[in-house]
């Protein structure tokens, strides 16, 4: 259960409509504390400030008529602009991208400004009342120094706020270009792949690895789904309690469907009545694949646009390059990190067994899956061998120096296959000196 409310947690404050109809409820409960405070005369006080003009009835609606036609005017724009960026992004750069643009607070916090700027005025202009104009009711008769009612505080904050809708504007016109930019999207992947792989690998490497699977009594998925997120820490309690293990055979983003095995139980004294439905209710599944416990997702965005970038229809190796810098980095950060995790308290045994990849999986997911594309540019496999280079200096696992020796390999031995003539001569010196620099 808590892991369903944090998946439509996640997924509602993910969606584009969350902010702009919680800034809509906010402006209409604000609207409702200042005309409260005007009809009550707690605003009385700005008719003493002689650089505040108090308005007229006819001036206030019209000046609230005006931000509110503005306002969704702007919206609806923000909106137009908003689509047409992410439709952009997505054909050029992916369409997995397209979840990162509408996960974007900019996007989504400029729209919610403009509605909530828009309730606020039609709200409070309902209540501005003429000259000639009877209160509706007995509240609205308070005696003021104008005729009719005019709320001089709530007109006060609809002006402060239309000239924050202003500054959010120009805002929005900067962040969109800015965000579509491939070097902005590519440090905004990297830099969260980054971050995940600190959170879920928290301690350096200290050379141990994942034991063997072990096969017992397996658990099947009784439905169809991508896996989006697992409750690590209930499935530790729930093999505790049993005095037994569970070795999951799946991650957060693989796609099950019903009979394929997520868990198995192993060292188990009985085989029955085992609470195989506590532990389906732990994995969660969905539609499509998030990276918010599926850190290989990210990896494959950062392949997917280097691949697109590489491919002859587009042929921009400099954004391929651009993708290789974030991924040797990423690399880098994952050879130095400790790749077992366990959710046991310190000093007990633990009972939960994650199905955790070696280091040589995450190099051949990253660097592995990007080498055709590499190989058929010059320029792309120069820059490979110097980002291979890079994440093995930071290393001091001779093990894991030998994957990235590895990979670097297998790429100068497919860049044999595509590239010729001079192209294939500046690889080979490059792969010479790359065979020295990793040797040290």
């Amino acid at each position: 259960m808590i892991a369903r409310i944090g998946k439509v947690w996640r997924d509602v404050n993910a969606t584009y409509w969350f902010l702009p109809a919680l800034f809509a409820v906010l402006a209409l409960v604000l609207a409702s504390g200042t005309l409260w405070l005007d009809r009550n005369g707690f605003a009385d006080v700005l008719n003493d400030i002689s650089w505040i003009q108090p308005a007229r009835p006819d001036g206030a609606s019209n000046m609230l008529t005006v931000i509110a036609g503005a306002m969704i005017g702007v919206a609806s724009t923000v909106f137009s602009i908003t689509i047409a960026a992410v439709a952009y992004a997505s054909g050029n750069y992916g369409p997995r991208l397209l979840t990162n643009f509408m996960e974007d607070r900019g996007n989504q916090f400029s729209l919610a400004t403009f509605v909530g700027t828009f309730v606020y005025a039609i709200t409070v202009l309902r209540t501005v009342r003429a000259e000639d104009e009877a209160p509706p009711n007995i509240e609205d008769a308070v005696a003021t120094i104008l005729p009719g009612f005019v709320p001089q505080l709530s007109l006060l904050v609809a002006f402060v706020l239309m000239g924050f809708s202003v500054a959010v504007l120009v805002y929005f016109l900067n962040h969109i270009p800015a965000s579509i930019r491939i070097n902005t999207v590519l440090e905004g992947i990297g830099e969260r792949l980054i971050e995940d792989i600190r959170d879920i690998y928290p301690e350096e490497n200290d050379g141990e690895v994942a034991g063997p699977a072990p096969e017992g009594s397996p658990i099947a998925a009784r439905t169809t789904g991508y896996i989006q997120l697992i409750d690590f820490q209930r499935l530790e309690r729930i093999a505790r309690r049993e005095n037994g293990k569970l070795k999951l055979a799946v991650r957060a983003g693989d796609f099950v469907h019903p009979r394929v095995v997520i868990a198995y139980w192993t060292d188990l004294d009985i085989t029955e009545d085992l609470p195989d439905g506590e532990v389906r209710d732990c994995f969660t599944l969905g539609g499509r694949r998030t990276p918010t416990q599926d850190m290989q997702f990210l990896i494959d965005e950062l392949v997917e646009i280097g691949l697109r970038a590489l491919s002859p229809g587009i042929n921009d190796p400099f954004t391929a390059v651009t993708a290789l810098h974030w991924l040797g980095a990423a690399t880098a950060e994952l050879g130095r990190r400790k790749l077992v995790r366990t959710y046991a308290h310190e000093g007990e045994e633990p009972h939960l067994a994650l199905l955790d990849d070696d280091f040589r999986h995450f190099v051949e997911r990253g660097f592995g899956s990007l080498r055709g594309g590499v190989a058929t540019n010059r320029i792309a496999t120069q820059v490979a061998f110097e980002t291979i280079i890079d994440a093995a200096t930071t290393l001091d696992d001779e093990t894991r120096r030998k994957v990235l020796h590895d990979e670097g390999t297998r790429l100068a031995e497919q860049a044999r296959e595509h590239l010729s003539g001079p192209e294939l001569l500046d690889v080979e010196a490059r792969y010479q000196s790359f065979l020295q620099r990793i040797a040290r």
